[in-house]
């Protein structure tokens, strides 16, 4: 947003423009640019268009003829925004401009051209540059050749490019600003308050049959104002302004429209342009005479009706949704017989506008709901200086102060006729009322970390506009000001007091916390677990929840399952209870396309059997935590490299519950005579148990190889080698698997001692349970124990093997004796031997 610096004294005394950049920095209101006006224009001239001409073969410039007041001179211009009678500004060669441009003598397409002529952003008075700055009849016509400084009323200024944020909707105009900074700098601020306009004689009325009488009139019987959608405009305002002579703006209002960024076109319309940025409330003029039965109506728009805009387009309302919730309804501004004249909040409608032959004005003012405005304003895909305010949302109760300002200034310029018809049209729905806020002051001190008492407080929040009275000790109730309606709570209160109070002027003050951002025991146990399954050099999958019916078929398992009853994709409809056929799908998916030595794992939720008894207790609502449908996290390993298969898979199950710090769970074979895990083969499988603990006995897992023929109903053939298997039901694995102490040991400073321990076992007895019978029996002193021989053949019984241990002991104080080795080794073996079936090797 431009900001002249000599607009924002006009409500307080400012001082240099410098001092001003670094107060708005730090109230927020961010200066993006620093801009000095009226340097480098000296030679810059107003020059009338007499001439416009095509340059043979040439399409994109013309060749025009100018006036600046000592003959014709020719340019050559590639603007299209100007037509023959306009006033431009000329730069005449040996101009230098804002910036360092200097205009030189050229000639283009055999056509001399004798200077530049310029748009506002060449000049430094706005950003426009789409096309010239066309001054108008109203600037240029009295004398061609006049200094563009002269023309414009153009004085030394300063222009600050402020960037206003969405949530301060009050900084989109001059008063907003000029008040935050007599606030920070302790200056008397003062609104402008313009009188009701005084009636200058007989208003003219038309009649019912439509002749014209004058008389007394009043507003109500010159206009009406019609809302039938209160919801899309809670407000609507009008009054009838009369004995208008269309002409041009002061030099004051033309200059700071210019510096503001906007172009000036005759006094009415610069009259609310202004108005607009000086206190923020769009309005709208129409020429009452164009207005069929002198009405307006606000109401929404059906779909597909057309409104032929200011700037020439027809467009279509309520023609799509923008977002959630939107019905698509856009408010239109209509007339007396219901034809859309104009988009309500966003742009007026060309059959109304002002011209130069409008005499009498029906001058809207009036409050659109925020949303309502910004759909529209993205639906149209139009963005106006009056939605913007809008769709922020606007003063609702500062509409009679802008509609009296506007009489204002039009009194100075519309000529000795001019009258304000007396009263003002006002239609009222659900307008938004101030609102009241509880502010503890000691709470506003425990956020900014100040120490401020409820007159400081106060002190800061009244200057802006909020009102205070003290509520109870240490409270204040704060009566937030209608043109700030982004203030709704008491943070955005503590916000308010902090600015003025300086984020410079708090303490610094490093937050304290708790683990700020830490992951969760289970977070951490499975980000180990993924690592752990990386490193065996697998790929990490994702495969859909949601499998095909007869998947479960193909595995071994039994019905039960769960089906969606409106699946996105007929194919896959059943939620899992397997990891299998997904990885499975995605093995077959690589090796089709000769990726072999494939090995993938997934963590991932699989879905049980409901179990009768917990359906009907989720249902019964027994427990709120439960749920009817069991949900439990698993990690798969799937292993298909060249020489994978179970053996692979128990080695890959030891990797892991080293890395996760597990013991006490044995690999427990599955024999063929028993239940058959799903998809496994049936020699090949077995189960991880847990041997010790509150949860000894209850299975975490199991591993093995994939059946030939499930890797045959998947796609998968089985002739390319064996696939190992892994998997580990998450959840269980941290409540029931026991956990290694974390405790370190100090090393010993004394000799160790080694025994070797060879036991005959059966099959159906775990390794896993030998040593832990060793660890058992060995007591305190072992330092290491690892099984180093595995042993089958002459000598074994059938089913029978031999299992080889080493046992490292030492103590932290001594070297341990023959006879104490002796001892523990004797313990270890009579330990071992109460195992069913196991006995020491000869």
């Amino acid at each position: 947003m431009r900001v002249p610096v000599s607009w924002l004294r006009d409500f307080a005394p400012f001082g240099p423009a410098e001092t001003l950049v670094g107060v708005l920095d730090d109230l927020g209101l961010v200066v993006e640019g620093v801009e000095e006006v009226g340097e480098g224009l000296e030679r810059v001239v107003v020059a009338r268009v007499d001439e416009i001409s095509a340059i043979p073969g040439a399409d994109r410039i013309r060749r025009v003829v100018v006036d600046a007041g000592a003959g014709p001179v020719e340019i050559v211009c590639g603007a299209w925004n100007f037509s023959e009678g306009d006033y431009v500004p000329l730069a005449p060669v040996g101009t230098v401009l804002p910036g360092g441009m200097e205009i030189g003598r050229r000639k283009m397409r055999g056509v001399n051209s004798e200077g530049m002529l310029c748009s506002g952003k060449e000049l430094g008075l706005s950003d426009d540059a789409a096309g010239l700055l066309v001054l108008g009849e109203s600037v240029g016509a009295a004398r061609p050749g006049a200094p563009i400084t002269e023309a414009l009323g153009i004085e030394r200024d300063t222009v600050l490019d402020i960037a206003v944020e969405a949530n301060r909707p009050d900084a989109m105009c001059m008063a907003g600003i000029a008040r935050d900074l007599a606030a920070r700098l302790k200056l008397e601020f003062e609104l402008p308050d313009p009188p009701e306009p005084p009636v200058r004689g007989p208003h003219v009325a038309g009649g019912a049959d439509g002749a014209v009488s004058a008389s007394n009139a009043t507003v109500g019987s010159m206009a009406s104002v019609q809302v039938p959608d209160t919801d899309l405009c809670p407000r609507f305002t009008a009054r009838v302004l009369t004995g208008i002579e269309i002409a041009p703006s002061s030099t004051l209002i033309a200059r700071r429209l210019v510096l503001a960024g906007m172009r000036p076109l005759n006094n009415v319309v610069d009259a609310s342009n202004y108005v607009m940025l000086e206190l923020g409330q769009p309005t709208h003029p129409y020429d009452y005479d164009r207005v069929a039965g002198h009405t307006l109506r606000a109401r929404a728009g059906r779909e597909g009706e057309v409104v032929l805009t200011l700037d020439g387009v027809e467009r279509k309302v309520g023609m799509r949704s923008v977002g959630p919730g939107d019905d698509r309804r856009d408010c239109l501004i209509c007339d007396g017989d219901d034809l859309p004249i104009g988009v309500g909040g966003v742009m007026g409608g060309s059959a109304t506008e002002v011209s130069d032959a409008t005499e009498r004005v029906l001058l809207e003012g009036a409050y659109f709901t925020p949303m309502a405005i910004a759909r529209t304003s993205m639906r149209l895909g139009v963005r106006t200086e009056a939605s913007i305010r809008f769709e922020r949302g606007c003063d609702p109760f500062g509409i009679d102060r802008a509609m009296l300002r506007i009489c204002e200034l039009l009194a100075d310029s519309a000529g000795p006729g001019f009258a304000v018809v007396p009263g003002s049209i006002d239609v009222r729905g659900e307008v938004p009322a101030p609102v009241r806020v509880s502010v503890r002051v000691p709470r506003l001190n425990a956020v900014l970390g100040s120490d401020l008492d409820d007159a400081q407080v106060s002190g800061y929040l009244e200057p802006i506009g909020f009102e205070t009275a003290p509520w109870g000790p240490g409270v204040l109730e704060v009566t937030v000001p209608t043109f700030r309606p982004d203030t709704t709570r008491e943070i955005d209160v503590i916000e308010e007091v902090a600015r003025h109070h300086g984020y410079g002027s708090l303490p610094r003050r490093i937050p304290k916390s708790n683990q700020v951002g830490a992951l969760s025991d289970t977070q951490r146990a499975r980000r180990r677990l993924r690592n752990v399954l990386s490193h065996t050099g697998a790929h990490e999958a994702w495969t859909p929840s949601l499998i095909a019916a007869g998947d479960h078929e193909l595995m071994g398992l039994g019905g039960g399952e769960i089906s969606v009853s409106n699946p996105l994709n007929p194919d896959e409809s059943v939620l899992r209870r397997s990891l299998v056929p997904g990885l499975l799908r995605a093995l077959a998916f690589n090796l089709n396309r000769r990726q072999a030595g494939v090995r993938l794992f997934e963590i991932g939720n699989v879905f049980p059997v409901p179990d009768p008894g917990r359906v009907s207790a989720a249902l019964e609502h027994r427990d709120p935590a439960l749920t009817v449908v069991d949900e439990r996290e698993m990690a798969g390993l799937l292993l298909a490299g060249p020489d994978d298969d179970a053996t692979t898979a128990s080695v890959a199950w030891h990797v892991i519950s080293d890395a996760m710090g597990i013991e006490g769970v044995d690999i427990v074979q599955q024999r063929e005579t028993e239940s058959r895990t799903g998809g496994l083969h049936p020699t090949r499988a077995a189960q991880l148990v847990v041997g010790s603990g509150p949860a000894q006995g209850s299975a975490i897992g199991e591993l093995g190889e994939i059946d030939p023929e499930v890797l045959s109903s998947f796609g998968v053939d089985p002739s390319r080698g064996r696939v190992g298997w892994v998997l580990v039901d998450f959840g269980r694995l941290l409540e029931d698997a026991p956990r290694r102490s974390v405790e370190v040991m100090p090393v010993s400073r004394y000799p160790s001692a080694d025994i070797d321990l060879a036991f005959v076992v059966p099959g159906d007895v775990p390794a896993a349970t030998v040593e832990r019978s060793l660890r058992t029996a060995a007591g305190p002193l072992l330092e290491k124990i690892w099984l180093f021989d595995v042993f089958r053949g002459p000598g074994m019984a059938p089913g029978e093997r031999s299992l080889a241990y080493r046992l490292r002991f030492s103590a932290q104080d001594r070297t341990l004796t023959d006879e104490e080795v002796a001892y523990i080794r004797a313990s270890c073996i009579s330990s071992v031997e109460k195992l069913n079936g196991v006995r020491i090797r000869a």
